[in-house]
């Protein structure tokens, strides 16, 4: 009975693992990223058993990601205005439309939060609006970095003003500050999303390591939205180390049931 009851929790853990690996934003955003790494990451994004949902990578290595990814499921994301948030609308604008132009599927948008913080709402409204006008049908994700906002409120007031600027999915954090994402934040920005009609998707990156964490994020968007919500089209978890966790835990349940990796 024992024995059973523990294949029965590896094999749960290996389908929440499952579940997880098609959310991922396989993420390389060091500042020692090269080439070679990048074509490793693109490698790593296809497997037999599943892909992720896209690999997010600095815009000087979109061209190479695009021509590595071209013939597979898996989107190419960048980051703008990352990972301050400090650049000029201009300069925004300008990387925006060289990552398109190099092949960008999605682009994640850091909104000038240190101006939000400081009562000046315009420069996130104006900044997101003339993002997403460049993007047209393509996802935008917008960063709140909630670990710096901190207030539940402007939380809050962030993620709203994101959404009603054409965000596609609003994102925690860019994973370069103390705060990364928290269950706390997730909850706030999932709640905003559930007022305005549940259209737009929710990104957790940032600090997550484990796939107790992940699932986590996940438990909180299948709470408010049901497990038909929690796609790659509505759901993301952006990440460097996680995919070799989440990768050994379904190689373990498939050995547990006797099958092959």
């Amino acid at each position: 009975m024992e024995r059973h009851h523990k294949a029965a929790i590896v094999s749960l853990r290996g389908a929440e693992a499952l579940r997880a690996l098609a959310l991922l934003d396989l993420t390389d955003l060091n500042d020692t990223s090269n080439d070679d790494a990048v074509r490793e990451l693109c490698a790593r994004a296809v497997m037999t058993r599943g892909h992720v949902a896209a690999v997010c990578i600095w815009p000087r290595f979109v061209s190479l990601a695009r021509a590595a990814l071209t013939a597979t499921p898996v989107a190419v994301a960048t980051v703008i205005n990352f990972p301050a948030g400090t650049d000029r609308l201009e300069e925004v604008l300008a990387a925006t439309t060289q990552a398109l132009a190099a092949g960008a599927d999605e682009i994640d948008l850091v909104m000038p939060w240190r101006a939000l913080r400081a009562g000046e709402v315009q420069p996130a409204a104006t900044m997101i609006a003339a993002v997403k006008a460049l993007t047209g049908t393509r996802p935008l994700k917008v960063i709140l970095e909630t670990g710096e906002l901190q207030d539940p409120t402007l939380v809050r007031t962030a993620s709203l003003l994101a959404i009603d600027q054409g965000a596609d999915f609003i994102k925690t954090s860019t994973g370069k500050t103390s705060v990364s994402a928290t269950p706390e934040a997730a909850r706030i920005m999932l709640q905003a999303i559930f007022e305005r009609g549940g259209h737009v998707g929710f990104k957790a990156a940032g600090g997550l390591r484990t796939l107790e964490q992940a699932q986590g994020y996940i438990d909180l968007a299948d709470g408010i939205f049901g497990r038909d919500w929690t796609t790659p089209a509505h759901m993301r978890l952006g990440a460097s180390g996680l995919l070799g966790v989440l990768l050994a835990e379904i190689k373990g349940a498939k050995a547990a049931a006797g099958e092959g990796y």
